[in-house]
């Protein structure tokens, strides 16, 4: 009896504090553990979100394909050689003999042909400044330029003729070039040169050291070929090197500078180029496709002239509106200054392969791409494109509402006239900044080629400028957020700079559009079915067992369910075939939204019939007999007392269930959702994909550039993801304020 009485009695004492003891160390080891989970629950949502912001934004260096620069010049330059009264030569001779002769003239070129012609030329300021040797240096002259020449470290270390010469002219070139009728580069300029041959040579010199290599003697071969602008500076100093002892044939050819480059680039047919511009980045990528790594030697600068004839006796200067309109649209002097003459203007420019017509284009013309009138994006495009892909843009959108640019007349009647013509047949005419994105996604076509992490973008900066110099030296380098406007708003594309998400974000919504209606009604009906109504039999339980295994099933296993089921089983009604409404061959075996959504639909039915459940379950029976007290039936009660008080519950199991679906790749991959699709889902029975689809595709790709934009991709669907749990929560907020 004592023994049963100490049994059952509370406890009290030493056993007492005991039992409190062990409780406390209990909820201090749960605590501990909860508090653990959620610091490692954290620590991966932060790492998580580290990795995605440090790929979704950084520096990336950027070269393009073609130069926009490039299109501008050749329009202008189009404008400048096809205008009335204009003649053009390679021969600076040439143009000084015409301009000279004539009072109506006008013309440009270097400025040693002007000193050589003094007695029949008139030099013109150029916005009120005259060349000289202090505006040029300062750059206060607007038309002043460097003079370059190329060559490699191979030429130079293969064709000893060729290093001396270069020895030579870096060594001398001071002395002659005021001569000559340019300006000397300065000593830093000159040193920088210097440097650069020496870093070339291969000779084992120390940083700073120049050797001044005696001539005589070398034999050989050297060929030059380039600018006529620096014709005259290297015809000096083969005379120079020639009275010195140097025995090499040295073969000097006037082309301009476009055409030099070209041969020692392309043709790789003379061992140095002479330039009167800056080697383009586009120059500079075909020399190093074909093995030449070009280095640049400065050997001084120019002052660009502009003159007219002596017989000139109303100009003496110009501003650059007024060169602007006397090379283009003006045809006599009257239409640029109403003071000058009605006589026509004869002008006289270098032919389309000098750099010195680029130089002129360039500072004068100062015109972005993005400005040009749609007539020449236009003109671009056409000249770029292949005549099958310009096709199939002017059938989504013309580009003039007059006149088709690569279509057939006839043809494109008669495809207009068909069962299902193209939009282009009744869209309206493209806009000037839309042929601006075309120009620039099919010609410009910027590729990225390297990116760099936030973070390393941040703090080391100079550290991913030099290696940038070093590996891509053409390339630009510019900070770039991957998540931006055109991001959301474009499809898919397989050029990383121009995918978007777009098509992505539509078939999420319609996938969860279709996995609301069809789990939520199914899951909180089934959860009143065996809460209120099952009775407490051994079907009832199997069910009930059944339910909760299901919630727990790996997704790949609802994939093959629904691959089985909805996409082969009711492929009629799937596809969209028992309405009549199959949209093409790719959704007619069934693999479109409306598979995707039922699919999705029974993954998480049982996670709302679970929820669902344990929140009916949570709502007193006092609720419930009091209802049926008053007289109401059963589902009465249910429906107007037990749902309106288990609802907040019921939507937050419904919460979890859709962030679950919205994240699903598996699934769907099973199911049939395309990788690749640039066209929008526009109903229940499109083919699809959905943002999980297209992170996992990007972050399957090798490049670099994929990565960042899945990152990217990954932020939108977290945002997404966030926001319809918001909207979730609101409703469930205020349903729970009524209840």
């Amino acid at each position: 009896m004592m023994n049963h009485q100490s049994n059952d009695s509370y406890p009290e004492g030493d056993a007492l504090q005991s039992q409190i003891s062990n409780r406390h160390r209990a909820g201090t080891l749960w605590r501990v553990l909860f508090l653990a989970s959620t610091i490692v629950g954290i620590i991966a949502l932060t790492a998580l979100l580290y990795n995605v912001i440090n790929s979704a934004f950084g520096i990336v260096a950027v070269q393009n394909v073609v130069e926009p620069e490039s299109l501008v010049l050749a329009v202008e330059e189009e404008k400048l050689l096809t205008a009335d009264n204009t003649v053009s030569s390679e021969d600076d001779n040439e143009l000084v003999t015409g301009i000279g002769n004539d009072a109506n003239s006008i013309g440009f070129f270097g400025y040693a042909y002007y000193q050589e012609n003094q007695d029949t030329l008139k030099i013109l300021s150029v916005d009120g400044v005259e060349p000289t040797a202090v505006s040029v240096e300062d750059g206060s002259y607007p038309l002043s330029r460097p003079l370059y020449l190329y060559t490699t470290a191979d030429i130079m270390q293969e064709n000893q003729a060729a290093m001396i010469f270069l020895n030579y002219y870096l060594t001398h070139v001071n002395e002659e070039i005021e001569d000559v009728g340019y300006f000397p580069a300065g000593a830093e300029t000159l040193s920088e040169a210097q440097n650069n041959w020496v870093a070339a040579s291969g000779l084992n010199l120390s940083a700073g050291q120049w050797a001044n290599i005696d001539p005589a003697g070398v034999m050989g071969n050297v060929s030059i070929a380039g600018s006529s602008t620096v014709l005259p500076l290297t015809e000096r100093m083969v005379e120079r090197i020639t009275a010195s002892g140097y025995d090499a044939r040295v073969d000097v050819q006037s082309v301009g500078s476009t055409a030099g480059l070209r041969a020692f680039c392309i043709d790789q047919t003379t061992d140095i180029a002479a330039a009167s511009r800056p080697i383009k980045p586009g120059e500079f990528e075909a020399c190093r496709e074909n093995g030449r790594n070009p280095i640049e030697l400065r050997v001084g600068t120019d002052a660009l002239a502009v003159v007219v004839s002596q017989q000139n006796d109303f100009m003496t200067s110009a501003t650059q509106d007024e060169l602007r309109q006397i090379f283009t649209t003006a045809t006599i002097w009257s239409d640029v200054n109403a003071a000058w003459p009605n006589e026509p203007i004869v002008r006289y420019i270098p032919g389309i392969d000098s750099g010195t017509l680029d130089f002129f284009t360039e500072n004068i013309f100062d015109v972005e791409l993005a400005d040009l009138p749609k007539e020449n994006l236009v003109q671009i495009l056409a000249a770029n494109i292949s005549t099958g892909l310009g096709r199939r843009m002017e059938r989504d959108q013309r580009f003039f509402a007059d006149r088709l640019i690569f279509e057939d007349e006839t043809i494109w009647a008669e495809v207009c006239s068909g069962e299902e013509p193209p939009t282009g047949c009744t869209l309206e005419a493209r806009t000037q900044e839309d042929i601006y994105n075309l120009v620039v996604q099919e010609v410009v076509a910027p590729d990225v080629v390297s990116v760099w992490s936030f973070v390393d973008s941040m703090f080391n900066r100079s550290a991913i400028e030099a290696q940038a110099a070093a590996k891509f030296p053409n390339a630009n380098l510019e900070f770039r957020s991957w998540l931006t406007g055109d991001f959301l708003v474009s499809p898919q594309s397989s050029t990383p700079e121009f995918a978007g998400v777009r098509t992505a974000v539509l078939g999420s919504l319609w996938v969860i559009l279709i996995v609301i209606l069809f789990s939520f009604p199914i899951g909180v009906g089934a959860a009143i079915y065996l809460e209120e109504y099952a009775v407490d039999n051994a079907i009832n339980r199997i069910i009930q067992t059944n339910i909760n295994n299901l919630a727990g099933v790996p997704s790949i296993i609802y994939g093959m369910l629904g691959l089985a089921i909805f996409v082969r089983v009711l492929e009629p009604i799937t596809s969209g075939a028992f309405l009549g409404v199959v949209e093409d061959a790719t959704t007619a075996n069934g693999r479109t939204i409306l598979s995707a959504g039922l699919t999705l639909g029974l993954l998480i039915l049982p996670v709302i019939i679970i929820a669902s459940q344990e929140a009916i379950r949570a709502v007193p029976n006092s609720m419930r007999q009091a209802g049926m007290a008053l007289g109401a039936t059963k589902w009465q009660t249910i429906w107007h007392h037990v749902i309106p008080s288990a609802l907040p519950g019921i939507l937050t199991g419904t919460i979890l269930a859709m962030s679950r679906a919205i994240g699903e790749t598996a699934p769907l991959v099973v199911v049939g959702a395309s990788t690749f699709i640039v066209v929008d889902p526009d109903g229940p029975f499109s083919k699809f994909t959905t943002l999980p689809i297209q992170i996992y595709q990007w972050t399957s790709r090798p490049q670099d550039e994929f990565r960042n934009i899945a990152a990217a991709a990954i932020i939108v669907l977290l945002i997404l993801l966030l926001s319809l749990n918001a909207s979730a929560i609101l409703l469930r907020n205020r349903f729970a304020r009524r209840a």
